[in-house]
């Protein structure tokens, strides 16, 4: 249960600051208020972002009860995470974020939140190439290549290509 509360608090400051305050200071910088009613972007912008919500909270209980530990790099599972969301890609809980966003982005109407998210995902890629893919595998080893050997880094279907997409 201590992995639960250590992966709660560190959510709650990614999503705090990452999802909620940055996007939300853009908003305001721009002059973009909420939408006066519900139309089909701000419905779509409700799935993508639920959508989005759901990855990534399915990521972090998966890190907590599969990994034993949590997302963050200075409490890192004490097990190599292949289940759940982590079965299909190995950066679910970067696209799960990635979509909430692309839901604000889509509810508000706002390019300014959809360079947000394009730069999100950018600085995503670069974390796990340059760090995370390198730390797993001092931490994992074989089983982590075996792992990314077999499961691609972003998009789900398409086999892995590899280490690639």
């Amino acid at each position: 249960m201590f992995a639960l509360a250590r992966a709660a608090t560190y959510s709650t400051l990614f999503v705090g600051l990452l999802l909620v305050y940055l996007p939300g200071r853009l908003l305001a910088w721009s002059g973009i208020r909420a939408p006066a009613g519900i139309g089909a972007w701000q419905l779509v912008g409700i799935v993508l972002g639920g959508a989005g919500a759901l990855i990534a909270l399915a990521c972090i209980l998966t890190f907590v009860f599969a990994g034993k530990g949590t997302p963050a790099p200075f409490d890192p599972p004490r097990r190599l995470v292949r289940v759940g969301p982590y079965r299909y890609v190995r950066n679910p809980m970067y696209l799960g974020a990635g979509l909430a966003m692309l839901g604000a982005a889509s509810y508000y109407g706002s390019t300014v939140l959809l360079a947000y998210v394009a730069g999100f995902l950018a600085a995503s890629h670069a974390l796990v190439r340059v760090y995370e893919e390198p730390a797993l595998h001092r931490l994992f080893g074989a089983e982590y290549d075996a792992y990314r050997a077999l499961t691609p880094r972003w998009l789900p279907g398409r086999g892995n290509r590899g280490g690639g997409l």
